[in-house]
């Protein structure tokens, strides 16, 4: 009795809520579960309230246990360099101005995203802009099988002189094989644009580029809808073409062989040709014309090269007569695109003679004017056909 008085009259524990959870409810007294503070820590037992040592830091355990753990973002917000790098190229471009070209050396690519079919058969295609694009196109052989193709291979504009540099870029696109990827026209892996005008002449330069997706102009007024968007590009830059570019170039050489007692006329190359044809190419020729003509052989034809914009002939005709003579005469030189059972069409022509006005009027003069000196030069082809009469 006297212990019952004693328990009764005791101050009742208080329960705390985790107590009261893990509380064992048996009949009998009240006992809290053993070690129960091994389960929540922020539990005291209430028999060793002297002997517990205090923790050194006890907000920190609490607060490193309830604080939310951060998962990275798989998602980052905005372009990441993942989502927007399509790799690098490497490449060297170089102004050869003695011999009025442009070298554009294809080394390596670099992180190449492999296109939904998984191939990476990959080759560099060069366009010149403004200007036609088969005219100006150049493209290297096909590596296969690397998401780092390693090409080494140099492209040459022939005919490319001070004044493209200065108005004219060079577009590099990466592209799948045509041939193996089942499809035409599909859009390339990336490219990249260079204003050539930052070149110095007769110096290499050396880039490293991130590739970048392509770009898509203005859609032109003028063109058909049938065509679709994937020539919404193609079409701007023939514009631009029709309008200011001229329909290509041929580079002549001219010597006065003493050895020989005439004038050597070489057609070495033309170049950035106009198409005639509707799969977009020519079949070029050469025609020359010596006038007056005095009664000796004064026309020349070279052979025709079949569809091409760029040909290379590396043929040589000899006008016989004195240099005095010669130097009073007149040389019609004219481009033609060949046509089976119908009439060529005439794509251009330069003219040389002492009455002539620039390059052509020197290259007339100074190869006339001493014997056995070869000169080569290009010269601009006139759409306009030269009318002589005899």
């Amino acid at each position: 009795m006297a212990g019952a008085a004693a328990v009764s009259g005791r101050r009742p524990q208080r329960v705390s809520m985790q107590e009261h959870m893990a509380i064992d409810v048996n009949p009998g007294p009240i006992r809290p579960i053993r070690l129960i503070s091994d389960y929540f820590p922020h539990f005291c037992p209430f028999a060793e309230p002297a002997l517990r040592t205090p923790d050194p830091h006890p907000a920190v355990a609490p607060a490193l246990r309830s604080a939310p753990q951060l998962q990275p973002n798989p998602e980052p917000e905005g372009d990441s360099d993942d989502s927007t790098a399509l790799g690098t190229l490497e490449f060297t471009l170089l102004f050869d101005a003695d011999n009025s070209a442009l070298h554009c050396t294809a080394h390596r690519a670099k992180g190449l995203r492999p296109p939904a079919s998984g191939s990476v058969d990959t080759y560099v295609k060069a366009n010149l802009l403004p200007g036609a694009s088969k005219a100006s196109q150049l493209r290297t052989r096909t590596v296969r099988g690397s998401r780092g193709p390693v090409w080494e291979e140099t492209l040459t504009y022939h005919g490319f002189t001070r004044q493209d540099a200065e108005r004219k870029t060079l577009r590099l696109c990466v592209c799948e094989d045509p041939w193996l990827r089942r499809r035409r026209r599909a859009p390339p892996l990336g490219e990249l644009r260079v204003p050539l005008r930052r070149l110095l002449p007769n110096r290499a330069r050396s880039f490293d580029v991130c590739l970048e997706k392509r770009r898509l102009t203005k859609r032109p007024k003028s063109l058909d809808t049938s065509r679709g968007m994937s020539l919404y590009e193609e079409a701007a830059e023939a514009a631009a073409a029709a309008a200011g570019e001229e329909r290509g170039r041929i580079l002549l050489s001219l010597c006065y062989s003493s050895q020989r007692g005439g004038l050597l006329v070489g057609v070495l190359r033309c170049a950035h040709l106009a198409p005639m044809d509707a799969n977009g190419y020519s079949d070029p020729f050469v025609r020359l014309f010596l006038y007056p003509n005095v009664g000796k052989k004064s026309k020349y034809k070279t052979s025709v090269r079949k569809k091409t914009l760029n040909p290379e002939f590396n043929e040589e005709f000899l006008y016989e007569g004195p240099r005095q003579e010669l130097a009073q005469k007149t040389l019609l030189v004219s481009v033609w695109d060949y046509d089976l059972g119908t009439a060529d069409d005439f794509i251009g022509g330069v003219q040389l003679s002492g009455r002539a006005s620039g390059e052509c009027q020197r290259h007339w003069r100074e190869c006339l004017g001493r014997s056995d000196r070869r000169l080569e030069l290009w010269h601009p082809l006139d759409g306009a056909p030269l009318q002589l009469s005899d």
